[in-house]
């Protein structure tokens, strides 16, 4: 059984993990930059994004590999820091616009759909050193720089992403400190940050919408992250309660507001209410909307986009000591089934993700639903022929079709990480997610095909599996 005639097939990488040029052509320094050269093993070996695939010299050579594979779409994220060297519209850098161009004129001589990312975990050290997503100006300062992109590339792109992962983003860098600025604020740090995040998501869509929309007729959305919560025991109650609760404090906490009312779910802010009085706060860490805030915010979404990698089994987990931090808010605690295959943190569970997709199809009113990011890691040194790997898409793909076919879910894109091997934040380059192995060894860079990338290619050509199995 085939997918539905226009569906659409792309692959998916982002600037600092695969240009290079970090301080080429105008480029200014973005917080991987100050991340990575201040040591310490925070990442892998101390590797750094300087070079990494050499994407921005390189570019034909991705557009060989996306040729190849015969992609409809590619999603690719433009750097802040090339395009405005300080985070402001006080200074506009030509090259970077004059690289942008260049992809998305090829993409579009081709035949192949961009689909762009605004802001992909890069954000320019000039606005971290002035509070970064902590301070509320950053609002205005993304809206701006967002206004700038719709307006320089927007008579071309009809599909935007203003922020990669805002859940991951406040989660790693501003709550547990993993990611830059890489200063751990446990329980607090996190919410402060998405509570940014969301409003400037939404004065970038409005502004779109206001500004652009009618002359360039494009959408914007931005993409959430969800690790699909199964509960430990099915027969119970208190872990059945516990999922929920991930769900909501990972993935409705940021998806509520912006497709349904305007507002966090009401069990996140009662959990983190509660356990501030524990705590001994005057009032609960998690900032609240205003309700001209709240109308804001509400509907600034033309499509719902996910990105999916594994599952975890969820147990309730009473913080009886009042413990800061995320999961403590929420009570859970959170482990894989050991016969799970996978590397690092992704285990293969592709159920989890017809889960989701039906999660949302049911919460979020049928919305049109892209897929922005799924994918599989091999270790390193990696297998060219890398079957076993190909065997989780296979099976992802069949859940895919079960999502389409038998739970009606309205599914039109499928984006693939990653196009390329490239440097995989905290693990480096140890973390090989790319259909095209790079050599980072070679400083060509050359990029080869694994196998996948070749069944890849035959799925895309058939618009489905050779033999389905619903």
């Amino acid at each position: 059984m085939a997918f539905p005639a226009g569906f659409g097939w792309g692959a998916a990488t982002a600037a600092y993990q695969v240009e290079g040029g970090w301080d080429t052509d105008g480029r200014g320094p973005c917080v991987w930059d100050t991340f990575t050269h201040q040591g310490g093993e925070r990442v892998f070996k101390n590797q750094t994004g300087d070079v990494a695939c050499g994407s921005y010299t390189l570019w034909e050579e991705d557009l060989k590999c996306i040729k190849q594979l015969g992609l409809t779409h590619y999603r690719f994220s433009v750097s802040w820091s090339r395009l405005l060297p300080d985070g402001t519209t006080g200074f506009i850098n030509q090259k970077g616009i004059d690289y942008y161009n260049k992809i998305i004129d090829d993409l579009l001589a081709n035949g192949v759909i961009p689909v762009v990312t605004i802001y992909h975990f890069d954000l320019p050290q000039a606005l971290e050193d002035q509070g970064g997503w902590f301070s509320d100006t950053i609002i205005d300062v993304f809206d701006k720089y967002a206004q700038f992109c719709f307006s320089t590339f927007g008579d071309r792109v009809r599909l935007w992403i203003t922020l990669n992962e805002p859940n991951v983003m406040s989660a790693l860098g501003y709550d547990l400190g993993l990611f830059p600025p890489g200063v751990p604020h446990v329980g607090t740090g996190g919410y402060q940050a998405a509570h940014n995040m969301i409003k400037a998501h939404a004065r970038a869509w409005h502004s779109y919408d206001r500004l652009f929309r009618k002359e360039q007729k494009g959408m914007v959305s931005l993409s959430l992250f969800c690790i699909w919560s199964e509960p430990a025991n099915s027969n119970s109650v208190l872990d059945q309660k516990a999922a929920q609760r991930a769900i909501n404090f990972q993935f409705d906490f940021f998806a509520k507001p912006i497709f349904i009312d305007g507002d966090y779910p009401e069990l996140v802010k009662s959990q983190i209410a509660s356990m501030s009085v524990k705590q001994g706060y005057p009032s609960s860490r998690l900032f609240e909307f205003t309700e001209e805030e709240k109308k804001m915010i509400k509907g600034t979404a033309d499509f719902f986009a996910v990105q999916y990698y594994t599952t975890r089994f969820i147990k309730h987990k009473e913080n009886k000591e009042a413990e800061l931090g995320i999961p403590q808010d929420a009570e859970i605690e959170l482990f894989s089934d050991p016969s799970w295959k996978g590397f690092g943190w992704v285990r293969v569970v592709p159920w989890g993700l017809r889960k989701l997709l039906n999660y949302i199809k049911d919460t979020y009113n049928n919305p049109i639903i892209y897929i922005t990011e799924n994918g599989f890691p091999q270790d390193d040194p990696p297998s060219m022929d890398d079957t076993e790997r190909w065997e989780c898409f296979r099976q992802t793909f069949q859940e895919l079709l079960k999502a389409i076919h038998v739970d009606k879910v309205n599914l039109h894109l499928y984006c693939l990480w990653s196009l390329l091997d490239n440097f995989e934040w905290n693990n480096g380059y140890s973390r090989r997610f790319g259909l095209f192995h790079v050599d980072f060894e070679d400083p060509a860079r050359p990029r080869v095909p694994y196998s996948s990338a070749k069944e890849y290619a035959k799925v895309i050509q058939n618009n489905g599996l050779e033999s389905p199995q619903l």
